[in-house]
């Protein structure tokens, strides 16, 4: 069975070796139909400390490493809209 991936955004980056990622998801109501945001922060290892907050990533599922931190960074993604921005600047 392949390990889950997900894409997110860092929100902290003050734990040494660990990372929080806001993963966000859109569901829809059942019965209404209508789409909504959720949100889910997880805790994801980050061996070099080389993400900082605001950085768009992708983390992966392994092993558990302590009592909460299940995932593992994986790669930096490129944010569009982040680009823009700072072209701008």
């Amino acid at each position: 069975m392949p390990k889950r991936k997900l894409k997110g955004i860092v929100v902290s980056d003050k734990m040494q070796k660990t990372v929080i990622v806001e993963v966000f998801r859109i569901k829809e109501h059942p019965k209404y139909k209508k789409r909504y945001k959720r949100s889910e922060r997880y805790k994801a290892h980050d061996e070099k400390q080389e993400y900082k907050v605001g950085d768009s990533i992708v983390i992966e599922e392994c092993r558990p490493i302590s009592k909460d931190k299940r995932w593992r960074v994986m790669k930096k993604t490129t944010n569009d809209q982040q680009e823009k921005t700072k072209s701008k600047e």
